[in-house]
């Protein structure tokens, strides 16, 4: 008996549209998964709030986010678009808004999910954290995310195929987990906890979930001797790169995966943490 090799389909996600958070910086993880979803064929929008990361070390993407979309658009395959808008997740009712905004955006569909932003700084040890610090990344990391979830499944019925939900976690449950970085552990824990839970409630609507444990990422956020030293920490001597986690990311995106869900995926480069 003969068997023909499977087909790869240049443009898996040619006519599906997908919602990336967090897609504010060419240096960015968020940018580097909008960057293969959109060469994969699909429609993207991507959420920004330039505000937190003006507030950062590293600042906001001098361009803005209008001149990350244009340089998407020309990835992008014909009658795909890119579109973009802000929202400061840590109102209540914004993920819900960002979820319809996307969709309008894209024609009415949103068929993936990509819940990437994060809060950073405002953290700290045991000894450290309070109060403020405990909500403000509950709200951002976590709150934020299961409401883009239930908004996101809002728009789908049951019987329907193709429905992708990815989020994103850390490092908090190996190694010596993040002592330093209590609040965040915290929240982004939460989100690795409830990624089975999310699974099973949206099986039934023809969308998986899953969330991924990128590892350290050169983003641009660790210099000097610390960027050294958490480099030495891979075996192949060398940080993450945005795309790395982009590509498991958009792989889980299409059909090829539609039978993994409810799982916690590591993509580190066998760091050593």
């Amino acid at each position: 008996m003969t068997h023909e090799a499977p087909h790869r389909d240049p443009l898996p996600l040619l006519g599906r549209t997908a919602l990336v958070t967090g897609a504010s910086r060419r240096a960015g993880i968020g940018y580097a998964i909008a960057r293969r979803l959109v060469a994969y064929g699909a429609s993207v929008h991507l959420h920004h709030h330039i505000p937190h990361d003006a507030g950062q070390p590293w600042g906001a993407d001098p361009d803005g986010p209008e001149a990350l979309a244009a340089d998407l658009r020309t990835l992008a395959a014909d009658g795909a678009a890119v579109t973009h808008s802000p929202a400061d997740l840590t109102a209540p009712g914004a993920p819900a808004e960002l979820v319809a905004t996307a969709a309008g955006a894209l024609g009415g569909r949103l068929d993936v999910l990509v819940a990437n932003h994060a809060l950073s700084g405002r953290d700290g040890t045991l000894d450290e954290i309070d109060a403020d610090m405990l909500d403000a990344h509950w709200a951002v990391n976590t709150r934020s995310t299961v409401l883009l979830v239930q908004a996101y499944a809002r728009r789908r019925g049951e019987g329907q195929d193709g429905g992708r939900v990815v989020m994103t976690t850390s490092g908090q449950d190996r190694g010596g987990g993040m002592p330093g970085e209590m609040a965040y552990a915290l929240a982004k824990g939460a989100l690795a906890s409830v990624t089975r839970s999310l699974a099973t409630a949206l099986a039934r609507r023809g969308v998986t979930v899953n969330t991924v444990d990128p590892g350290p990422v050169d983003t641009g956020y660790a210099t000097g001797e610390t960027h050294a030293f958490i480099a030495s920490l891979f075996p192949g001597g060398h940080w993450g790169r945005p795309d790395d986690p982009a590509r498991l990311v958009a792989w889980l995106a299409t059909d090829e995966a539609a039978w993994i869900t409810g799982q916690v995926i590591t993509s580190d480069g066998g760091f050593n943490r």
